[in-house]
C-alpha cells in the first residue's frame, strides 16, 4: 500500500473534476481500489437504508443495507469510525468473499459535521490499520466535502420511491390498509396532492378510505366521489379499462366530459386515471391536483407499475381470506363451525357472555321421510332465518347435524333469553320451529360447562313439547 498522503492527492485532483455526486463516489472507489488493492464502497442514505453508490473489487456488493445494521449502520448512527482486525468478530458480518484481515468504515460528514454515508473499505491481506484507518478517513473528508459541494447526497429517485412503496404494499394485512399504502405511493411517486382507488368489492364499486389525514383537494375527491352512484362509479372504472391509462389537463377554456364532473366540482385540474386489475373485478386508481401539471409519460408508467403491484397484493389478499373463510365456515349453511366456535368462546367474559343451544325440532323425521337433501334445504333455510335474527355482533355457529349455538355479548339473562325468543319466531316465520336453551357464564365457569348448561336447557325444552325457550339455572 502507498503512503496515504499519496493516495489522498491522487484522490483530491480526481474529486475537483467531478461534477456530480454519483462521478465522486465512483472517483473515490477507483482510487482507493487502485492503491490499496482492498474492497471499496460508498454508501449514502435512501429512505431507512444505506444505497450503495459505487464499489469496487469485490464478488458480491449488496445494493442497500439497512441503516441500522452492520458495521456501515453503525458508523452511519454514531459519526465514528470503526476499524475491525477480524471482521468474522462482528456478529452482523456476512462472509461472501475472500477472508476480509482488515475492515475500517469511516463516516462521511458535512461541513457541518452531519453524517451523510460511509465509506467502506476491506483489505484481503493483512495491513497496518493506523494507517489504513488514516487513508480511509481522510479519503471519507475528501469524499464529504465534495458531495457538500455539490449539493449534499441525491435525493431518493421516483423509481427507488416505488421500489420502497412496493415492499410496504406486500406487509398490508387487510384491503383497507393496502389501498391507504397504494395512496400513499401514487402521491410520492406522482408528486400530485391527491390519490384515491375505486375498487370493485363484491359486485359493488368502493372509494377507498385513508387512514391518514388527506389534503384539502383530496377529501374533496373522495367526497364528490361517494356521493355519486353505482353507474356513475363504474363509468370512471369503464373509462379507464376500455381506453387505459391517461392523463388528463383541465386547463381554462377546454370543458371536461361528463363523466369527469364530478372531479372537476372538486377542483381537480391534473389527472392521471390508471386501471386496477381485471375489468369485472379491479377498478381504477386516480392520481389528482389541484395545479396544472403536465405529467411525464415515466410518470405515468410509474403509476402503472404501482397499480399493477397494487392489484396483485390485493388479489393475494383477497385469495388468502376467501381460503381463510372456507377453513372456518360450514361449507353447507356457510356458518362458521366448531373450529372458530372454540376460538371465540376463548375469550368469551363471564357474567357478559350467553350461550344459546338451538336444535331444530322434529329433523330427524324429514331426513327420515323426505331424504337428507331435504334434510339440508332445511338447514340451510333455517341457518339464514337465525342468522337474520340476531343482532349486530351476535355469533352463530353450526356444532354439527341440526344443532346451532349463538354466542352474545349481553348485560343480563334477561336480554339473552328475548334473544332467543326473536329465534324462534324467526324459525315459525318460514314453516319450521327450534327449541332454544339460554345459559349466562357464570363467574369462574368454563365455556364447556357453560355450554353443557344450554344444552340441559335446550333438552327441557323439547322435553316439554319443542318451539320454546328455557333460560339454564
Amino acid at each position: 500500500m502507498l503512503p496515504h498522503k499519496f493516495g489522498l492527492q491522487s484522490l483530491s485532483d480526481r474529486l475537483a473534476a467531478t461534477d456530480s455526486v454519483d462521478a465522486a463516489c465512483r472517483a473515490t472507489v477507483s482510487t482507493l481500489g487502485e492503491h490499496t488493492g482492498a474492497l471499496v464502497a460508498v454508501l449514502l442514505p435512501v429512505g431507512n437504508h444505506l444505497r450503495c453508490v459505487a464499489a469496487t473489487g469485490a464478488w458480491q456488493v449488496y445494493s442497500s443495507v439497512p441503516a441500522s445494521e452492520g458495521i456501515t449502520g453503525r458508523v452511519y448512527r454514531s459519526g465514528k469510525t470503526e476499524t475491525l482486525t477480524d471482521a468474522r468478530t462482528d456478529p452482523d458480518y456476512i462472509p461472501i468473499g475472500p477472508h476480509v484481515a482488515l475492515e475500517v468504515c469511516a463516516p462521511i460528514l458535512d461541513d457541518n459535521g452531519r453524517t451523510m454515508g460511509a465509506l467502506n473499505v476491506e483489505w484481503a491481506t493483512p495491513a497496518e490499520p493506523g494507517d489504513s484507518q488514516r487513508l480511509v478517513e481522510g479519503a471519507a473528508d475528501h469524499l464529504g466535502n465534495r458531495i457538500f459541494a455539490l449539493g449534499g447526497p441525491p435525493a431518493e429517485s421516483r423509481s427507488e420511491k416505488l421500489l420502497r412503496h412496493a415492499i410496504s404494499l406486500t406487509s398490508a394485512t387487510n384491503e383497507w390498509e393496502l389501498m391507504a399504502s397504494a395512496n400513499e405511493a401514487a402521491r410520492d411517486v406522482s408528486g400530485l396532492c391527491g390519490a384515491v382507488l375505486i375498487l370493485n368489492d363484491r359486485d359493488a364499486m368502493q372509494v377507498g378510505l385513508p387512514t391518514t389525514v388527506p389534503c384539502g383537494l383530496e377529501q374533496r375527491l373522495r367526497d364528490g366521489l361517494r356521493a355519486l352512484s353505482q353507474d356513475e362509479l363504474r363509468a370512471f372504472v369503464r373509462l379507464a379499462h376500455r381506453h387505459g391509462s391517461s392523463y388528463t389537463l383541465g386547463e381554462t377554456g377546454h370543458p371536461a366530459p361528463d363523466e369527469y364532473a364530478a372531479l372537476v366540482r372538486s377542483g381537480v385540474r391534473t389527472l392521471i386515471s390508471v386501471p386496477v386489475g381485471p375489468p369485472e373485478t379491479g377498478g381504477v386508481m386516480l392520481v389528482a391536483d389541484g395545479r396544472s401539471v403536465r405529467p411525464d409519460p415515466m410518470t405515468v408508467n410509474l403509476m402503472e407499475l404501482l397499480a399493477t403491484q397494487a392489484w396483485t397484493c390485493l388479489d393475494r389478499l383477497r385469495g388468502l381470506a376467501q381460503l381463510h373463510k372456507r377453513a372456518m365456515s360450514d361449507p353447507l349453511t356457510g356458518l362458521r363451525h366448531q373450529g372458530s366456535f372454540n376460538e371465540r368462546i376463548a375469550v368469551a367474559v363471564p357474567g357478559r357472555t350467553a350461550l344459546l343451544a338451538v336444535d331444530i325440532d322434529q329433523f330427524k323425521n324429514i331426513n327420515d321421510t323426505y331424504g337428507h337433501q331435504a334434510g339440508d334445504e332445511v338447514l340451510v333455510t333455517v341457518a339464514r332465518a337465525l342468522q337474520r335474527a340476531l343482532r349486530q355482533g351476535d355469533d352463530l355457529y353450526r356444532l354439527g347435524g341440526d344443532e346451532f349455538v349463538a354466542v352474545l355479548d349481553v348485560t343480563q339473562s334477561d336480554e339473552a333469553v328475548r334473544v332467543a325468543e326473536r329465534l324462534t319466531a324467526a324459525a315459525r316465520a318460514i314453516g319450521r320451529t327450534v327449541s332454544v336453551g339460554v345459559a349466562l357464564q357464570l363467574d369462574g365457569e368454563s365455556p364447556d360447562a357453560t355450554l353443557r348448561r344450554a344444552d340441559a336447557a335446550l333438552y327441557a325444552v323439547k322435553r316439554d313439547g319443542r318451539d320454546g325457550v328455557r333460560l339454564a339455572v
